[in-house]
């Protein structure tokens, strides 16, 4: 939902700091307003994409159901709505592509733009609905192939919004010379109105770790005097930060407050307390997490998850419970994740009771399983010694009709690694690859050498064979578990022959390492 950033000292910072280089979020907004007078999140110039034009409330969301939850695809469910008589309006079909963008269900938006467009002339795209579908096909299909529709747009339809879209895709995907071109050309044909374009470019760079081409950036707005929005100082900011320029950071920020059209936002001040918590001035992050809790209201919940994380952050518990009560008595209902940002947070604190209690709560209230929320105080337990409690916290969640994920399985393997219970922990990892809607699972390389040097030092040769077996299932076999393959090999005195021609068999080269440990094992011999 938001775009990716290199993070030289691991800012954690709040999900809406970079929305505005996600298109699909933009909220309509007057394009002749040159920058953001509210503190309105997402208020954001956005190349002038409008997701629907404001209208009476239409009933809309039935459909949107039913294509969210069928397990069809968008166009079936549209073909199938028509054949029934029913009729729909391009502001009904943008409408319920923008929220299932809202919830990342990218494939299926992107399907009813297909399906617009399948209709021809009875849905006419504009050059709105183009940049949207661009950055869709991004998303879902790669760069190239969002590169291969704007290559063929008409000059009519290369304007402000589709040039922005695809400089968006290249700022997105790092592709740095690409978007310089697309940048130089915009500015070259007068296509750059607001702030928006630099900011792409900014955060560019700050993902390249170019922060001085970020400082050009800025002094280029100024001599432009393209004004800044909220989004060109949060940049800037977090570019200090990540430089570790404590006065320069604090210059921007005075130059932020004296600018009249920019409010700064409990984004801002999250912000500053993430930067502050992460150079250990905690008296700084305690100041901007005061700020952020005068800005809390009843209609935003992402500043409560933001504020118990980063109380959690500093250690202070009071924090944590003061937040969380504000939030249950500003809002009827707590989703998920709000619960998982708590228990996160009080398991930091050491507060392991306070968090099985919340536990217990959520078990009682939840409308839908979240395995994140089991996982983290599972994985507490295993990385305190408490493996007896995580393997009862896993059957209570089972029973009780929670799904594992790979991560579970997971968190459960490397318990038993740590009581070198090997055949135990292959099981769970042999679990964790055979859930279905993970393929892509790997285990992590620390669970990986954990295993391997569990079974180097007793030889335990049957288990690491089937391991290997298990990595080369995922395709994850490397130099590093061959080598640890030929130590437990030595250990139980067996020879290494079929390991040298498994290696061939898997093309994995013998290098200098290798070779040096196979001669010393054949001189053993």
């Amino acid at each position: 939902m938001h775009c990716q950033i290199s993070n030289p000292i691991g800012l954690q910072l709040p999900p809406y700091f970079f929305s505005f280089c996600n298109i699909t979020h933009l909220q309509p907004i007057n394009t002749r307003t040159s920058i953001v007078s509210s503190a309105s999140i997402s208020q954001v110039h956005n190349y002038g994409t409008v997701d629907f034009e404001r209208k009476p409330p239409v009933q809309w969301n039935h459909l949107y159901k039913r294509i969210s939850l069928s397990g069809l695809g968008s166009g079936e469910v549209l073909e199938e709505w028509m054949m029934q008589g029913r009729k729909i309006s391009k502001w009904e079909l943008r409408r319920i592509s923008k929220e299932l963008r809202k919830f990342r269900r990218f494939y299926l938006a992107l399907q009813v733009y297909e399906w617009m467009i399948s209709k021809g002339e009875k849905f006419t795209l504009s050059s709105s609905d183009i940049a949207i579908q661009l950055d869709l096909v991004a998303k879902v299909h790669g760069m190239s192939s969002a590169e291969d529709i704007f290559v063929k747009l008409s000059d009519f339809q290369k304007n402000e919004r589709t040039y922005g879209a695809i400089l968006h895709v290249y700022s997105q995907s790092k592709e740095r010379e690409k978007a310089e071109t697309i940048f130089e050309k915009m500015k070259k044909e007068s296509l750059i109105t607001n702030a928006l374009p630099f900011n792409e470019m900014m955060n560019l760079y700050m993902s390249l770790g170019e922060y001085n081409k970020v400082d050009s950036i800025v002094q280029e707005m100024k001599d432009n005097a393209t004004p800044f929005d909220i989004y060109s100082y949060h940049i800037w900011i977090c570019t200090c930060g990540a430089m570790m320029d404590v006065e320069k950071m604090e210059r921007v920020l005075e130059e932020m407050t004296q600018d009249k059209n920019v409010n700064p936002n409990w984004t801002t001040h999250s912000t500053l307390a993430t930067l502050y918590i992460k150079l250990g001035l905690l008296e700084k992050a305690e100041h901007h997490l005061k700020e952020v809790e005068q800005k809390l209201t009843g209609r935003d919940r992402h500043p409560y998850n933001f504020l118990i994380s980063l109380y959690g952050k500093i250690g202070d518990k009071e924090g944590i419970y003061r937040i969380w009560n504000l939030y249950k008595s500003s809002f009827q209902s707590i989703p998920n994740s709000s619960y998982y940002a708590l228990i996160c947070s009080l398991v930091k604190v050491g507060d392991v009771e306070g968090a099985e209690e919340f536990y217990k709560e959520w078990e009682a209230i939840k409308v839908k399983y979240d395995p994140r929320i089991t996982n983290f105080l599972m994985a507490s337990y295993v990385r305190g010694g408490l493996l007896k409690k995580a393997e009862e916290l896993f059957e209570r969640a089972s029973r009780n009709g929670g799904t594992a994920n790979p991560s579970t399985w997971e968190i459960l393997a490397e318990g038993y690694t740590r009581d070198r219970e090997i055949g135990k922990a292959l099981h769970c990892l042999n679990e964790a690859a055979s859930v279905k809607r993970f393929r892509r699972w790997a285990p992590k390389p620390v669970n990986v050498e954990a295993v391997m040097k569990v079974c180097e030092e007793t030889g335990d040769v049957e288990n690491v064979e089937q391991f290997v077996e298990l990595m080369r299932s995922l395709k994850c076999l490397n130099a590093g578990t061959y080598k640890s393959l030929v130590k437990t090999y030595a250990k139980a005195g067996k020879s290494v022959n079929d390991v040298i021609l498994s290696m061939e068999k898997d093309e994995i080269a013998i290098d200098e390492e290798m070779e040096m440990l196979l001669n010393e094992l054949r001189e053993r011999v």
